[in-house]
């Protein structure tokens, strides 16, 4: 891995958090993700199972870690299962963790070869009642890909029909919702890595470019900052390109006058960042995209103040929208009529801005978080409100990363990087 070693003390709490809400006599299994074949002898690159990460920080494949706080032997109460590793496998791949290795990064003392899993399994599962399943709850979650977890409950339950079963989900949405302070040093560490890329960025761009150029010049900066790219797809759309929500083909040529959605984030340690700027081709907005850009900013800059503890994800939004409205009557883009006859379902500001203004972001982009329960210190947000206006060839979006704080307004995490209409000119022009 590129970036440097987690302190183990991480993933022991983690884990005892976890076990903390297990029921008596249970155990839980998580396995690492596949590495997915593309095809012939090429594969896509290794992410690693986001449970089993925040839980052991093993950031390797064929891995897993089954929990067992009840265990009559107190070494079986955490044991990890790893491919062995060889001269062979080290000479061709790189070695893989040794069971010191595998200590030094978790803190699991117990660590097993993985062909020794279903010997040692069966052992503990004679020796508890119920085995927690870990799968993907997330409201976003839409794969048609079947995951080593999910292989896995399939032969578990074949071949231990009579065991009770329960679901890791609901304990690890809550636990991995709440950040820890390490994790948010490491979030820190990705939202620098991108205030880098997109300074190097601003100095970059200019009428003719393209836009795979640009995304050239943010990998280029993330990678040689010790991030393995960007945490998603990213977004580098200009003129009416941002308009498209999830517009990803940053084939497009750059023109003067024109204005550049920049949805982009740098990941760091397995965790993200999530960014949004939009700037002009030409280094000066118009006075037009001025109006847009400061209303699509006062915007944010109110419904981050909203992010406090007690706060209903739902209820926000609905706040936003309200404020997103106001702007949107100011700019001429609605009018009172349309507010009167608007759709309780889809209101009337949802023509210029139809997306969600805030998401949970931590070891994945859109991270785990129940969004029915109130807002928590040490959560995570982004804020992210936009105005799409296709007709003037031109969309907005700012996006920002904060950790709701116990009092107080929340604390930005991409407070360095420039967002205001003059710094950014005057960095573009300098």
């Amino acid at each position: 891995m590129k970036y440097d070693r987690i302190d183990s003390k991480l993933f022991i709490k983690n884990r005892e958090n976890f076990m903390r809400q297990m029921k008596p006599s249970s155990l839980a299994v998580f396995n690492s993700n596949d590495i997915y074949p593309i095809g012939a002898d090429s594969t896509m690159a290794f992410q690693q199972n986001r449970d089993l990460f925040y839980l052991s920080g093993v950031d390797q494949e064929e891995s897993i870690l089954v929990l067992f706080p009840d265990a009559p032997e107190e070494k079986h109460r955490e044991i990890l299962f790893l491919t062995e590793t060889n001269e062979h496998i080290a000479v061709w791949e790189g070695a893989k963790l040794t069971k010191d290795d595998a200590f030094e990064v978790s803190g699991v003392k117990t660590v097993y070869w993985m062909k020794d899993f279903e010997k040692i399994f069966f052992e503990v599962m004679t020796q508890c009642d119920t085995v927690y399943f870990n799968t993907n709850e997330h409201y976003r979650a839409a794969h048609k890909t079947e995951t080593r977890d999910e292989r896995f409950i399939k032969w578990c339950k074949k071949k231990y029909p009579a065991h009770q079963v329960a679901k890791a989900n609901p304990i690890l949405q809550r636990l991995r919702s709440v950040k820890d302070p390490i994790e948010l040093e490491l979030m820190q560490k990705a939202c620098n890595i991108t205030e880098k890329a997109f300074r190097r960025t601003l100095g970059f761009v200019k009428p003719g470019v393209w836009e795979y150029e640009i995304e050239a010049e943010y990998y280029h900066e993330m990678i040689r900052n010790r991030s393995r790219g960007f945490a998603y797809t990213p977004i580098i759309a200009s003129g009416k390109n941002a308009c498209v929500l999830h517009y990803i083909e940053n084939n497009q040529q750059c023109k003067d006058g024109e204005l550049i959605l920049l949805d982009t984030g740098a990941e760091y340690a397995n965790y993200s960042s999530d960014l949004s700027r939009t700037i002009p081709v030409s280094g000066r907005y118009t006075d037009r995209q001025k109006q847009v850009y400061n209303s699509v900013n006062k915007v944010k800059k109110e419904a981050t103040k909203m992010l406090v503890p007690g706060t209903l994800w739902k209820e926000f939004h609905v706040e936003v929208g309200k404020m997103m409205t106001s702007e949107l009557l100011d700019l001429g883009l609605l009018d009172k009529a349309d507010v009167q006859n608007e759709n309780p379902d889809w209101p009337a500001y949802k023509k210029y801005f139809m997306h969600g203004t805030s998401h949970h972001i931590g070891l994945d982009t859109h991270d785990y978080g129940i969004l029915t329960e109130p807002m928590k210190a040490n959560q995570v947000f982004t804020v992210e409100p936009g105005i799409y206006i296709p007709e003037e060839g031109f969309g907005i979006r700012l996006e920002d990363d904060v950790v709701i704080q116990a009092k107080g307004e929340p604390f930005n995490l991409m407070r360095n990087i420039p967002i205001e209409i003059e710094e950014i000119e005057e960095l573009m022009n300098s």
